[in-house]
């Protein structure tokens, strides 16, 4: 059996998801987010939370990344985030757009993550000097561009400075549950009890059909002396300026209900962290195949051969390859990834590698 690991992405939504939007879809309701599904999503993520948060909903993660950054840096202000993730080098300069023009700068650390040695380095250079752009947040992601996961005390490292500093803190969360299944904690623990002050819900790569939630946790803002009020209305002017407040909110509301309904969110995640398991264990097996860095999640980079990367391809097997470096290739699992798909996977790099590597 032939699978691809290009990317979660390309799984379909899961079929509670599609059945609650077609539902969504019937009759009529109040536009702009006024409805009572919106209301409902709100309800559920500060239950999962466990706090007071302010939700907006939007259909992509690009939009939900750089709408809350925007709305906690001026134009003058810089970003600091890991030199590999998604905000630097894989928005097409929307970050930029969005904030008028601040600065994205990248600190250095093992695995995707950040030092926070370097990161306390930057944060206190020239603060105060009109010549200078100046920090304004700090944005981590979980999981990283390469597969592993902040620990709680990695995440803590890093927030104990934004919080010396008076600086909130951005979490990219496209593979939020991922992350949490790895860690084997609370959404609480992992966000605001770990001092994060928003975060971009991912929901779309793990079982959605288009839909983010940007969550807003207001008492974790205020204790840093930053205006939630402030924050979130600023963040209602700056979804609609952007294009992003949808009519008929609704369909997008369905979905993330529907996601958060019987813990549909931790079974996608379960799967998709399990069928990496499967394959990583597999993979370490296979003569010539060697782990780059330790999946922790549902993504992982690998350096193969490249005969037996042109072989895995001629049998039907999709995954990226060259983006990075000779040899390198990024295997990614999703809700929908199945067992016989990962062993088959494995059998043929096995093959291969006994045959003729």
């Amino acid at each position: 059996m032939k699978v691809a690991f290009t990317s979660d992405n390309i799984a379909g939504a899961s079929e509670a998801v599609f059945n609650a939007m077609m539902e969504a879809a019937q009759g009529d309701a109040m536009p702009y987010g006024n409805d009572d599904g919106t209301a409902q999503v709100t309800q559920m993520l500060s239950q999962l939370f466990e706090c007071d948060v302010d939700v907006f909903l939007v259909s992509t993660g690009t939009a939900a990344n750089v709408l809350s950054i925007s709305a906690l840096t001026p134009p003058w202000g810089s970003v600091l985030c890991h030199t590999e993730s998604h905000l630097l080098n894989d928005e097409c300069t929307a970050p930029e757009f969005y904030t008028s023009g601040a600065r994205f700068v990248g600190i250095g650390g093992a695995n995707a993550k950040m030092d926070p040695v370097q990161l306390k380095k930057l944060v206190k250079q020239k603060m105060g000097d009109v010549h200078s752009c100046q920090p304004s947040v700090i944005s981590l992601s979980q999981v990283t561009e390469v597969g592993s996961v902040y620990s709680l005390a990695e995440m803590r490292a890093i927030t104990d400075v934004a919080k010396a500093a008076g600086l909130p803190v951005h979490m990219d969360g496209a593979r939020f549950a991922n992350a949490l299944l790895a860690l084997g904690c609370s959404p609480a623990e992992m966000t605001w009890k770990a001092g994060v002050d928003i975060v971009s819900f991912g929901a779309t790569k793990n079982g959605v059909m288009a839909a983010e939630a940007i969550v807003v946790f207001k008492q974790s803002l205020e204790e840093k002396g930053i205006s939630s009020e402030k924050v979130s209305k600023e963040l209602g002017y700056r979804r609609k300026r952007g294009g992003h407040l949808h009519s008929k909110m609704r369909l997008l509301s369905s979905q993330m209900v529907a996601y958060l309904t019987d813990d549909l969110w931790r079974t996608n995640a379960t799967h998709a962290n399990a069928m990496m398991a499967l394959l990583q264990a597999g993979l370490k097996t296979v003569p010539g195949v060697i782990i780059n860095t330790p999946a922790q999640a549902n993504m992982l980079f690998c350096t193969l051969p490249l005969p037996m990367i042109d072989h895995l391809q001629a049998e039907g097997f999709g995954f990226y390859g060259g983006r990075w470096e000779e040899g390198v290739i990024r295997l990614v699992t999703s809700f929908r990834t199945p067992k016989e798909g990962v062993e088959a996977f494995i059998e043929s790099a096995r093959g291969f590698s006994n045959d003729g590597f």
